[in-house]
């Protein structure tokens, strides 16, 4: 995706305008959260400040980021060794994305269980939240609705203030591209790609990993805003970053109030699903 010099302006200046709204909405959101503590089994005690996302892991959250931050890399190396060797130019077939995706993907694995046995007690479903309950699937039609109600409403402002950096044709452009490059079996793999493998790795790398680690070594709300942030700006499609910074930051809540993964990867199934399908159709 390529933006003319206007729209990279317009993307600035939304940063600067967005930024102290987040701000807000984290300190609102605090309070609420903080006001729901004193109901009994809940995330947050009083002061907010004082909290954490999981008191035993990791026991030293610098090295949880550094874990990240280095499996983070190493899988941009995977992803960039496979495209290279794959004879290929973009735009890459599904099949040699896969094969990328996959390489990057067991990388982070490979992080988040050395983080799990030398940071936590090696147990990743009490380290890092991975616990699923049958209520977590009321994540999957609050993702379908977050896709098709809430990020288009945060654009509605912004179209109006900068039409052409944020129009539909390139909102949409990342997602067009990958279904027409899809056809038969292709398409069912990058519906397991985007529905299922996407959301079950980016969620327990980010909020599990990433956010809980951040969370040690500072507060839930820093935790949950850093996350946000470095989930949003590592997809590098500056044109999405609203729409990904409310996702973001809803998923993220989800972590952090439940202390478990299962609400935001129900979440993000119905986010990318509704997105898939909007591509499609």
């Amino acid at each position: 995706m390529s933006l003319h010099a206007g729209d990279v302006l317009a993307v600035a200046l939304l940063a600067a305008i967005v930024t102290p709204a987040v701000v807000g909405i984290g300190r609102a959101t605090a309070h609420t959260l903080n006001a729901r503590a004193s109901r009994g089994d809940q995330l947050l005690s009083s002061p907010v400040s004082a909290t954490r996302l999981q008191p035993g892991f990791p026991t030293e959250g610098r090295l949880g980021v550094l874990a990240w931050l280095t499996a983070w890399a190493a899988a941009q190396i995977v992803a960039a060794v496979v495209i290279a060797t794959s004879g290929h130019s973009d735009p890459l077939p599904i099949s040699i994305l896969a094969v990328g995706m996959v390489g990057s993907w067991s990388v982070y694995a490979i992080a988040v269980w050395a983080a799990s046995r030398r940071l936590g007690t090696g147990d990743i479903r009490r380290d890092l939240g991975a616990r699923f309950r049958t209520s977590d699937l009321i994540g999957v039609p609050t993702g379908v609705a977050i896709q098709l109600v809430a990020v288009p409403l945060t654009y509605v402002p912004l179209r109006a203030l900068w039409p052409a950096a944020f129009d539909d044709s390139s909102l949409q452009r990342n997602a067009t591209d990958l279904v027409e490059r899809a056809g038969g079996f292709s398409i069912v793999v990058l519906a397991l790609l985007v529905v299922v493998g996407a959301p079950l790795v980016e969620e327990v790398v980010y909020r599990g990993l990433l956010q809980r680690s951040v969370t040690a070594v500072t507060t839930n709300i820093a935790g949950w805003l850093m996350t946000a942030a470095v989930f949003t700006i590592v997809h590098f499609r500056p044109v999405e970053y609203p729409g990904l910074a409310v996702f973001a930051l809803i998923v993220g809540a989800a972590a952090m109030r439940t202390r478990r993964l299962g609400l935001p990867i129900a979440i993000h199934i119905g986010f990318n699903a509704a997105g898939l399908a909007l591509a499609i159709w």
